[in-house]
C-alpha cells in the first residue's frame, strides 16, 4: 500500500508542522486580545489536538502573533477556513482570502518561575527577564498573566526582587536616548478623578528651558487618560523618531506611551491588574520606574495622592510607598522627589477627555473661571521639578514658574507642542447634558472619587471624547437644595440614562452631606 503525503507544511526554521488555512474576516472585536477562531469540523483542530484556548502561533508572509484559539460550532466557519479577531488581524495584516499558518507554541519555560512565585518562593534575576520577556512578547495568556499578577501581589516581593522586575521590564523595551545632562519628568500614583497636571506642568517646564519628554498613558478603567486628554488637542501617536523631534524642536512633548514600546510589559500587565483590581506595590514601583528610565529620564517628581477612595488610602501606606520608589529609584540611577497631595476628590471641574482638555487650557490661558485646585497643584508640581534639577529655593522655583503660567509663555508653548505633534485643535461640547442638582441643604462631607468616575464612564469617556462629568463642588462646600452638583454629558441619550439609573443608585455614597 502506498503511503500519502501527509498535508502538513514542514517549516525549515522549527521542528513544528504548521497548517495553511484560508482566512474569513468575522470583524469579531474582543479589544486587545488576541483570539483565534476556527471551526470543531477543522481537520487541523482534530488532527493537532487543538482545544479551545490552546495557544497557538498563527503566521503569515513571515509575520507571526501568538493568539489564543476559540472553536466555533455554529456555521460561522468552514472546514478550511479560520479567523481572527479584529485586533489579531490588524497586528497580523491580513486580507480576506490570505493563507494563514497555524502551530503549536513551545512550551513556556518561564512559566516554571510563576509556579515558583506562586508557592512563595523568591525568584532572580535571570527568572523575571524570563518571565518579561514572555510577556513583551505576547506569549502569556491572560489566565497565564493574572497568575503572575497573584503571585506578585501584597507584599510578596522583597525590594530584590522589585529591583530585579524593574530591570527586566527596561532592558526587554525600547529605550530613549537624548545625549543632554538632564531630562525631566513628571508621575502621578493615580486614583482621581481629572487630576490632568502633565498638560499645564510640561508646558511651564519646557519653557523653562528644562527638557521634559512626557510619555503618558490612556485610560484602561478610568474616564480619561492623559495621552487621552491631550489626544482632543492634538495628535498622541508618536514614533521614537517624531517624538524626538519634537523635543528637539519644542523641549517637550506628551505623546502616548504605548506607540514607541517603552517598558511594553508594564502596558500588558496593567490591563490585567485593572481588571482583576489587583494592586501589587513591587508591580507598582517596577511599572512607574521602568517607564521614566526607559524614556531617558534623570530627574522625576512623583505625586502621590492620599485619600479613602484613592489609590493610596493613607499616609502610613503613601510614606511606605515613598521609601521604596526612593530605594529603587537610587538603584536604577533615577534622582526622584515625592510628594503627598489631597486625594479626597475630584481635581478640577471636567472628569472626560474633552471636559479635562478645557480646564487646562483655562488654567493656562489664565481664565477667572479655571479651577483652582488643578492650578495650584501643577504649580507645586512645576516648582518640585525645578528645583529638583535646579537646586533652587522653594520660593525662588515657585516664582519662576508662576511667571510662565501669568505671562502666557506656557500655554504658548502648549501651543506649538501641540503644532509640533501634527495640529492643534479646540475641545469639543456633548450633544447631551443632564444636571444633578442637591436634593437638600447642607455641606458636602464627602466625594466617593471611584463612583464619579464610573459615572463618566458610563456616560461614554474617554472612547467618546466629549463625555463624561463636569464636578461643580468640592468638600466642605456649602450647597442649598436646587443647587447644580455635578453635570452628565453624553453624545447618546442610552449612555446618559445608563450613568443617571447608576447615580440613583448610588447617590447616597457618591456624593454625602451633613444636613443643617
Amino acid at each position: 500500500m502506498q503511503l500519502q503525503a501527509h498535508p502538513y507544511k514542514k517549516e525549515n526554521h522549527c521542528d513544528h508542522y504548521t497548517h495553511e488555512l484560508i482566512f474569513k474576516n468575522l470583524y469579531i472585536d474582543t479589544n486587545q486580545e488576541l483570539i483565534v477562531y476556527m471551526p470543531a469540523s477543522c481537520h487541523v483542530c482534530k488532527s493537532e489536538g487543538f482545544q479551545a484556548l490552546t495557544r497557538l502561533v498563527v503566521s503569515v508572509n513571515g509575520r507571526s502573533i501568538i493568539t489564543s484559539l476559540n472553536i466555533t460550532d455554529d456555521g460561522l466557519l468552514q472546514d478550511g477556513e479560520i479567523s481572527l479577531s479584529k485586533s489579531a488581524a490588524k497586528k497580523l495584516e491580513v486580507n480576506e482570502g490570505d493563507k494563514l499558518n497555524v502551530t503549536h507554541m513551545d512550551s513556556l519555560h518561564s512559566m516554571s518561575h510563576v509556579r515558583a512565585k506562586l508557592y512563595g518562593n523568591t525568584l532572580d534575576q535571570q527568572a523575571y527577564t524570563e518571565i518579561i520577556q514572555d510577556i513583551s512578547g505576547e506569549k502569556y495568556s491572560n489566565i497565564y498573566l493574572s497568575s503572575f499578577v497573584a503571585a506578585c501581589s501584597g507584599d510578596n516581593m522583597n525590594m530584590d526582587e522589585i529591583y530585579f522586575l524593574t530591570k527586566a521590564m527596561v532592558d526587554t523595551g525600547n529605550r530613549m536616548y537624548w545625549g543632554k545632562g538632564v531630562i525631566a519628568d513628571k508621575h502621578c500614583i493615580g486614583g482621581l478623578p481629572g487630576n490632568r497636571t502633565s498638560m499645564i506642568v510640561v508646558p511651564i517646564i519646557a519653557a523653562l528651558g528644562i527638557t521634559i519628554p512626557k510619555t503618558s498613558s490612556r485610560a484602561i478603567t478610568s474616564p480619561a487618560g492623559t495621552a487621552d486628554t491631550m489626544e482632543v488637542l492634538t495628535n498622541v501617536n508618536l514614533t521614537m523618531e517624531e517624538m524626538r523631534k519634537v523635543v528637539e524642536k519644542e523641549n517637550g512633548c506628551i505623546a502616548w506611551g504605548g506607540a514607541m514600546k517603552l517598558s511594553p510589559a508594564d502596558d500588558i500587565i496593567i490591563k490585567v491588574e485593572k481588571a482583576l483590581d489587583v494592586d501589587s506595590e513591587g508591580q507598582m514601583i517596577a511599572s512607574i520606574l521602568s517607564k521614566k528610565v526607559a524614556a531617558g529620564s534623570t530627574h522625576c517628581v512623583i505625586d502621590i495622592p492620599v485619600g479613602a477612595t484613592a489609590k493610596v488610602r493613607n499616609m502610613d501606606a503613601a510614606v511606605s510607598l515613598s521609601l521604596r520608589l526612593k530605594e529603587i529609584a537610587d538603584l536604577i540611577g533615577l534622582k526622584v522627589e515625592m510628594i503627598f497631595s489631597d486625594g479626597n476628590q475630584p481635581v478640577g471641574y471636567g472628569i472626560g477627555p474633552s471636559l479635562e482638555a478645557r480646564d487646562v487650557l483655562d488654567v493656562l490661558q489664565n481664565k477667572p473661571s479655571a479651577p483652582t485646585d488643578l492650578k495650584e497643584r501643577a504649580v507645586r508640581i512645576a516648582s518640585e521639578i525645578v528645583q529638583l534639577v535646579w537646586n533652587l529655593p522653594r520660593e525662588g522655583a515657585h516664582d519662576l514658574v508662576i511667571e510662565k503660567l501669568k505671562n502666557g509663555t506656557a500655554y504658548k508653548k502648549l501651543i506649538s507642542i501641540c503644532e509640533a505633534q501634527g495640529g492643534f485643535k479646540e475641545p469639543q461640547t456633548a450633544k447631551y447634558n443632564f444636571t444633578i442638582e442637591s436634593e437638600t441643604n447642607g455641606i458636602i462631607t464627602s466625594v466617593d472619587n471611584r463612583k464619579i468616575a464610573r459615572i463618566a464612564k458610563l456616560s461614554g469617556a474617554p472612547d467618546s471624547q466629549e463625555a463624561g462629568v463636569d464636578f461643580l463642588v468640592q468638600l466642605k462646600q456649602k450647597v442649598e437644595k436646587g443647587q447644580p452638583l455635578f453635570t452628565i454629558c453624553s453624545n447618546s441619550p442610552g449612555e446618559l440614562n445608563y450613568a443617571f439609573e447608576y447615580y440613583k443608585q448610588n447617590k447616597q455614597q457618591i456624593l454625602k452631606l451633613s444636613y443643617e
